[in-house]
């Protein structure tokens, strides 16, 4: 028999993230707890489908007005709107002039590669696959790899996370932009820095905004947690906000999969902010193209989940406070973690459990410090350390805090 045409093709690593999770399944220990996964879960451990989203679930499934056609191929437009507006705000100068789009993608990984794509294809020309994007070392590791696959040769780093400290470098990272070629792309996290769980402060924020002003740097934001983080929408919205309020240009791919906790719908969006209303249009006609050829028409159920929710003040405020009680659940494993590995006397500061923010916390530990944890422990986080504060419930919190504590203690 003739070899396969694939014969040539080699196996590809796993995923990371999925790759611990399947150990974590099969696993037959009792003590066994998964701060790997980027999901939100109960303090039972569970799934949580979010109230709010179980009442609008069941106003569409009752609502005999709605069929199966086709989406517009920008996305449904009550979702895209309303989308764009959490994001930016409800008195944007940006929206009411006008100069704000949209594109319903799959999930805020499809608006970072539909941004990508056009950036590849239009930025400040076209072809600009030389053009250098940055990247936060360390960062969540689809934004190197969405970049790349869209054609971008040159992937940089720019410093953000100091471990000696255990916090944000921000001289470090103000020094990589001035130094960055003018017009270079800038992938920034809106909040709740992935993996680090770190975010700058307004004033450091803005900081960060006049260099790249300066320098006419492109700032391309990644939203993945707005209200998650904090509890708060406005909060959590801020850097965004002061972007557009200091006039630049922008893309930002939000996420509804934390908010929301629709994981599995794919609900996404890449709000594009311009000049005026006919530069947006212009990006829009060549994003609808794109799209066209990527995935033709976006899915219906998620969008219409978020849409309906967003659109109506009673729903909305629903919604809020559900978000609430996650970001709430998160802060509290926070606190809970960082007092009792306090109180242990772990070796080194824990302060920075606490003064992270988001559903990920660097903790600090070193690679073999993580496989004690995996292998002796029946803990399983990232090699980087990081871990998911939702994986921690009240009835594992002693049994990893003292874990970590042993780890720290006996491995250096």
């Amino acid at each position: 028999m003739a070899a396969s045409i694939f014969a040539a093709v080699p196996r590809a690593p796993p995923v990371a993230v999925f790759k611990l999770t399947a150990d974590f399944r099969e696993d037959g220990d009792s003590r066994k707890v998964n701060l790997g996964v980027g999901a939100y879960r109960t303090d039972e451990g569970q799934p949580w489908v979010l109230p709010v989203v179980k009442k609008v679930e069941q106003m569409i499934a009752n609502d005999n007005s709605l069929n199966h056609e086709y989406l517009p191929i920008l996305g449904l437009p009550e979702f895209r709107a309303n989308a764009s507006r959490i994001a930016l705000g409800d008195d944007s100068p940006a929206i009411k002039e006008n100069r704000v789009g949209s594109v319903q993608s799959l999930g805020g990984t499809g608006a970072l590669r539909i941004g990508a794509e056009f950036l590849r294809r239009w930025y400040n020309g076209n072809n600009n696959t030389a053009t250098p994007v940055y990247v936060s070392a360390p960062s969540w590791e689809n934004h190197n790899s969405v970049f790349m696959d869209a054609g971008f040769k040159d992937i940089r780093t720019y410093h953000y996370w100091d471990a000696a400290k255990r916090g944000l470098d921000l001289q470090g990272l103000l020094n990589d932009m001035e130094h960055a070629p003018e017009f270079s792309i800038f992938i920034l996290h809106a909040c709740a820095h992935n993996p680090t769980g770190t975010d700058p402060t307004p004033e450091q924020w803005k900081q960060i905004a006049a260099v790249m002003k300066r320098r006419n740097l492109f700032p391309f934001f990644d939203s993945a947690y707005q209200g998650f983080a904090s509890g708060s929408l406005d909060k959590d919205a801020w850097a965004v906000r002061y972007f557009v309020s200091e006039g630049f240009e922008l893309f930002c791919a939000q996420s509804f999969s934390k908010n929301f906790g629709l994981y599995n719908e794919r609900v996404g969006n890449l709000t594009v902010v311009g000049k005026d209303a006919d530069n947006v249009q212009r990006v829009l006609s060549q994003m609808e193209k794109i799209v066209r050829t990527t995935w033709s028409n976006p899915p219906s159920q998620g969008a219409r989940i978020v849409a309906t929710t967003l659109s109506s003040p009673q729903l909305f405020d629903e919604w809020k406070g559900n978000v609430k009680t996650m970001a709430d659940r998160v802060l509290l494993m926070r606190s809970e973690l960082r007092s009792r590995l306090e109180a242990l006397g772990t070796p080194g500061t824990w302060n920075h459990i606490t003064e992270q923010i988001g559903m990920f916390s660097f903790t600090g530990l070193n690679p073999k410090q993580v496989e004690y944890m995996v292998k002796e422990k029946h803990i399983y986080l990232m090699a980087s350390g990081r871990i998911n504060m939702c994986g921690l419930t009240t009835k594992n919190l002693d049994y990893v805090a003292k874990s970590i504590h042993e780890a720290v203690t006996k491995i250096q």
